[in-house]
This record gives C-alpha cells, structure tokens and sequence, in this order.
C-alpha cells in the first residue's frame, strides 16, 4: 500500500506529528514530506495543523475514510495470498456489539490464540449499527452482532441464541419474586441503550409486544454503566443473561420473568458477501460456539 496513505492514516488516528513519527519509526521532517506530497498529489490541503492540534478538512475526510478502506482491503488480500502458504496468520479484524464483545467474545478470543497464535486479532466494541457499518466499508473483516439485521452487501449468519431478562438490583422489592406483571413494569424507570444498539432493540420489542410505554426512561451507551445504576437502585433494565452472571450469583443483581420474557434473539457474525475468506476468519467462525445465553 501506498506509503504516503499509510503515514495519513497514522497521524489523523494519532492527531499529533510527533507521535506518528515515533510509532513510524520515522523523524517528524520525514512525516511532514509525505503528508505534503499526499496534498500535492490530491491537490487539496488535507489536514489544518498547528501547534496544538491536527484536523482534517473536508478533503482530509475524504481522502482518509477511502485509505482506511484501502487499508483493510490490502491488509485481507495479503492474508489471503499468505494463507495459500502458511497456516492461519496475521491480523484479523474484529467487530462486535458490547453484550457480545464485552462478555463472551474474550473467551472465544483466548481460544484463537490457544489454537492459532500467530493470528493477531484487533477487537473493536460499537453497537450493531456501527459494527454493520465498519464491516461493510470494510474497516472490519468480521462482526458479531445481536438481533435482526439484514442487508444485500453482507453475510448474516446467526450461530447463538441470547436469552433476555428483565434486571433489578437484589435489593429490589421484586428481587426473589420470580415474576411481575407488566403493569407494575411500566410504572419503573427503565435504563436502557441508545437506538442502534441489538439491546435496545430487544427493549422496544418487549414494550410493542406488552403494550406499553416506560413512564420514564434513561439511556447510556454502555452495558457496564446500566448495571452499575441498576445496582444503585436508579431503576430496572432489560439484558442479557450473559452480561449479569457474575452480579446474579454474587446476589447484587436478580433476573425477573414477565409475560413475554425472557426475550430470545440471535447472535450472528457478518462478513462482506464475497467468496474471499482469510483462514483467519474461517478458523474464528469456527471457534464461535452455538447455544451461548
């Protein structure tokens, strides 16, 4: 790949001169050329830069959302040649959405690394939305996402189901309880994730299905942050199994059923619908275990 994109590449993510040119292994004289030989080639200026900080332009956006795609698309083309040669290697590029990626995904990695050491996994955490995205514009070579999702561009496998409930904190009056109705549900704060996420998705699901809206609701954009304000005591939640197990069996958290829950969705891994694989990203299809939540 072009040097000169790379170098880009590396001082937008860096946002610092100085930095890229350490992690280059180049002087900081020599970044600057390459960045000025980029502007002349394009004949744009591409990035604003001062003392302090490095922007890019509008042009700069442009240029650096295609170099990343180029990137990706070098990097799987030359593990692809390498797999007709060697066993499975190099980078892979991971996306998954957080209940996936936060709670489960660090055990199937271990066991890639067990298996096939020289494979050099980078993980990125989003909502399904954002991972779909970066899959598609290939900024990932594989995702994991949660619920539905379908689009003409990509393969959507699912491999798991995910068994949802209905979360209190264990010092709740319905903790032990069991069940609930769901009018007595509609009356709580629900805390619950942005649009875009596979969790909330679930939630909106669960509330069309029962006929009503939350009297209030909060949303934050991690699943961490949701249990701990649901252990405080700020309100009642809908997640994953496989993201309270550790807080239901110490006791601070308890898992409720109500009509129409648990709620059962699918995890399901995406990849651009190409007959080109990786043997790295065959060997992690293959680690994905089904029957998880």
């Amino acid at each position: 790949m072009d040097q000169a994109l790379l170098v880009f590449i590396t001082v937008v993510e860096r946002g610092n001169f100085t930095r890229s040119a350490e992690e280059l292994h180049m002087t900081q004289p020599a970044v600057s050329q390459y960045i000025q030989s980029l502007e002349r080639a394009m004949g744009a200026r591409l990035l604003d830069r001062t003392n302090k900080y490095v922007k890019l332009t509008r042009a700069g956006q442009i240029v650096y959302e295609h170099a990343v795609q180029m990137k990706g698309l070098y990097l799987k083309m030359h593990n692809l040649v390498d797999d007709l040669l060697h066993n499975a290697g190099g980078e892979l590029t991971i996306g998954a959405s957080y209940t996936y990626g936060e709670y489960i995904l660090p055990h199937v990695i271990a066991r890639l690394r067990t298996a096939y050491p020289l494979v050099k996994p980078r993980i990125t955490i989003g909502n399904t939305r954002d991972i779909a995205a970066a899959v598609l514009h290939s900024h990932l070579e594989i995702g994991v996402v949660e619920g539905e999702l379908q689009h003409e561009k990509l393969i959507v496998e699912p491999f798991a189901e995910d068994s949802m409930y209905i979360i209190v904190s264990g010092s709740h009056k319905w903790a032990g309880q069991g069940v609930i109705p769901a009018e007595e549900a509609a009356k709580e704060i629900w805390i619950l994730r942005e649009p875009g996420s596979g969790t909330r998705a679930a939630a909106d699901k669960l509330f069309a299905r029962l006929g009503f809206t939350p009297k209030e609701t909060m949303e934050f954009g991690s699943t961490q942050i949701i249990k701990e304000s649901v252990e405080a005591g700020l309100g009642i939640t809908l997640l994953s199994s496989s993201a309270v197990r550790k807080e239901v069996s110490l006791g601070t958290l308890a898992m409720l059923q109500i009509p129409g829950a648990p709620v059962s969705r699918k995890f399901s891994w995406i990849m651009q619908n190409t007959e080109f694989r990786t043997r790295a990203a065959e060997v992690f299809i293959e680690l994905l275990e089904p029957g998880i939540g």
